[in-house]
């Protein structure tokens, strides 16, 4: 598969998203995973421009903001979607709050990292073992840890395809789509929030901050992944730019 990957990132190098949307989820059964912020907002929108059955889904971890609960209900209504919402297990979730403490994640990296396993991570998994590939709204210039993005990768962890098809595109880019297209998006936006997950995992950045700068803001910028984009602890690119 990597000589693959690695074809097809020569073959889409010049050729635009909806290009490259439009191929895969033609030629592979594909998923956007979808966290309502404004990248997967753009991304929701041109599945839709494409037509046919549009897969996407929603890890509810639970501890959403009601903000991002009203843009999936005003989403799903705009682009007659139904979205696939995966839940956490409920029983490994209560065991984990009852041992820890609701708000475990502050307390140490091993127990944010635990709570996003149970509430993310496993998810995940689950959604992805019933397809070929999934797409994420991830940009290169968010954080650190998503400087090496390639629009197409081989995803090691879970033997898929991945598609980040803005990984090239810069915030004022994704704005402009939105505004031009008049679509839907989470209304935390307009409150300095440029990266929006868990409520309390989730804030407000003032001008000039790094766009994750927002989340898990008590840990160190190379710790700011939840594990959805991660293996073995870490980011592991190869040259071919395929996680590892």
């Amino acid at each position: 598969m990597k000589e693959k990957i690695t074809q097809y990132q020569q073959a889409f190098s010049q050729k635009n998203e909806l290009d490259l949307l439009k191929y895969f989820v033609g030629n592979y059964k594909i998923k956007l995973a979808s966290s309502l912020g404004a990248e997967d907002q753009v991304l929701t929108h041109m599945l839709a421009q494409l037509g046919g059955d549009v897969q996407i889904f929603v890890l509810d971890t639970g501890r959403l903001h009601p903000e991002t609960y009203t843009v999936l209900d005003e989403s799903a209504k705009k682009y007659q979607l139904k979205y696939e919402i995966i839940c956490p297990d409920r029983d490994k979730v209560e065991a984990m709050v009852q041992s820890k403490g609701i708000n475990l994640f502050y307390d140490s990296i091993e127990n944010r990292k635990e709570c996003c396993g149970l509430r993310k991570v496993e998810g995940l998994k689950r959604a992805l073992s019933t397809c070929e590939g999934w797409i994420t709204g991830q940009r290169k210039a968010q954080s650190v840890t998503r400087s090496e993005l390639q629009q197409i990768e081989w995803d090691h962890a879970h033997q898929v395809i991945k598609l980040n098809p803005l990984a090239d595109w810069t915030q004022d880019q994704v704005w402009d789509y939105i505004r031009q297209n008049e679509v839907p998006y989470n209304a935390l936006h307009d409150q300095g929030f440029l990266s929006i997950g868990c409520a309390p995992c989730t804030r407000a950045i003032k001008d000039g901050e790094d766009p994750r700068s927002g989340r898990w803001w008590w840990e160190t910028p190379e710790q700011k992944e939840c594990g959805l984009h991660i293996e073995g602890g870490q980011v592991k690119r190869t040259n071919n730019g395929s996680t590892r």
